[in-house]
């Protein structure tokens, strides 16, 4: 049997792939195995973003896990790091969250947190994938069957640690891009209630337009309206931008520069190891976090530990080696001080903080690393063997050879969507572009099927 889960849980197509059945085992065989690893009587929580087959997907999971004899609580709209939070801090069983992320409106997907608010292990998740057409156990009637409910109150958990670490944020005036997602509405709430004046952008509860030219996806909207706001001398303007569930944040400067989770992270890295709080002085990264970045922070006596793409690996990386904070360039941030896992909202707040507290700019921050120019192709995976194809091998040695030690080439399947990344980075932009279209024809020949 091929793998359910994915790099972050199960996703598909909502309705084809992901259907409600599907939606409804994994509900049952979820809170089978997740109920017998905690407390007997204890729920799990649902959340989800805004995504137009949402609300079907969560009754579905809902019947599956009452059927089972557990209860489940729905929080409601909300970003997946309120999952894992409230999860944690209300004894739950576990948490699911509804959402297929950065993906297309069409997608949807399945997540699951443990007790402890971390996502799950391979084992796990291999167990439940075994039960998921295991029906040897009876399925419980009268009053074993579980309970559902609505709880949005719950979600005041994920406000209070929102607040907890935050400093003033007057005089910052904040452009918010929700994506139409699930940080609709916390994020700008929570920005005004410490202070910044909030300009929304995209911060409505839409699912028909989740992640489409906007949010952290594509920052072109965001940019836009900041230098708009600059230009008409608005104060100190700084912009931040969501994915669909609100585990990524991006960021443009006090100068209408677009920033990347590579600079949020050396900002950050600063910070903790100013306040002492940077265990082994390293930071996780990934093998696609720029050159630049590692460059920076061994200017600060930081090292950069690369993980693979990931934020389950990033998380894995920082575990095992006792490390604090870590994060992708696409703006996935993991601050275990603050959370278990990304959170967009979280990494805002913490980031606003301290420039607010160290009366510096972002702009000011970030300009501490030289970004190094990279181009990020995606090619269909019409073959997923396309990348064992001889070819392709000897392309990618010809194009590594080229860039010699003044660059870095990666190819790569990616974990969550039928694609073919390709990663080129180097100190030419115009030689990097010509040889990352090189690679995309080579692998889209190898995809196409056999050669003449």
């Amino acid at each position: 049997m091929s793998r359910l889960f994915g790099t972050d849980g199960v996703r598909g197509v909502a309705n084809t792939e992901l259907t409600p059945e599907l939606a409804f085992k994994v509900g049952r065989a979820g809170a089978r195995v997740l109920g017998a690893l905690g407390e007997k009587k204890a729920p799990l929580v649902i959340g989800r973003d805004t995504r137009v087959s949402g609300t079907m997907l969560e009754a579905a999971l809902i019947a599956g896990i009452t059927s089972a004899g557990r209860d489940a609580v729905s929080i409601g709209v909300v970003p997946t790091a309120a999952v894992a939070i409230v999860t944690r801090r209300t004894g739950a069983a576990a948490g699911c969250m509804i959402s297929a992320s950065h993906n297309p409106i069409a997608d949807n997907g399945i997540k699951f947190f443990g007790a402890d608010g971390f996502k799950l292990s391979d084992d796990v998740e291999t167990a439940i994938e075994a039960a998921l057409d295991d029906d040897r156990d009876t399925r419980p009637t009268g009053t074993g069957i579980g309970v559902a409910r609505v709880a949005l109150n719950l979600a005041a958990h994920y406000y209070d640690a929102l607040y907890e670490h935050a400093a003033d944020l007057s005089g910052l005036t904040v452009v918010v891009d929700a994506a139409f997602g699930a940080a609709y509405a916390i994020a700008p709430y929570v920005l005004r209630k410490l202070g910044a004046t909030v300009h929304e952008l995209n911060c409505e509860a839409d699912g028909s337009r989740i992640n489409v030219q906007c949010g952290a996806t594509d920052l072109r909207a965001l940019t836009r309206r900041v230098q708009e706001m600059i230009e008409r001398g608005e104060g100190r303007v700084v912009g931040v931008a969501y994915d669909g569930d609100a585990d990524r944040a991006l960021f443009v400067d006090e100068t209408g520069r677009p920033l990347t989770g590579d600079h949020v992270l050396l900002v950050l890295a600063q910070a903790l190891q100013t306040s002492g709080e940077l265990p082994g002085t390293a930071v996780v990264g990934t093998v696609m976090s720029n050159l630049g970045l590692q460059e920076a922070l061994e200017r600060l006596g930081i090292r950069l530990v690369r993980a693979p793409v990931g934020d389950r690996y990033v998380l894995e990386v920082m575990r095992g080696g006792g490390y604090t904070l870590g994060g992708e360039q696409s703006g996935h941030i993991v601050d275990l001080r603050r959370n278990t896992t990304g959170d967009g909202p979280m990494t805002t707040v913490t980031l606003l903080s301290i420039l607010c507290a160290s009366n510096m700019t972002l702009h000011e921050r970030a300009a501490a690393m030289h970004s190094y120019p990279q181009v990020l192709l995606n090619v269909p995976a019409l073959k997923n063997n396309a990348l064992d194809d001889p070819a392709v091998t000897r392309a990618i040695a010809a194009v590594e050879e080229q860039l010699g030690g003044g660059g870095r080439v990666l190819v790569r399947a990616s974990g969550t969507e039928p694609l073919i990344r390709i990663m080129l980075e180097g100190e030419d932009q115009a030689e990097i572009d010509r040889l990352a279209d090189h690679l995309a024809a080579e692998i889209k020949a190898a995809s196409a099927g056999p050669r003449a």
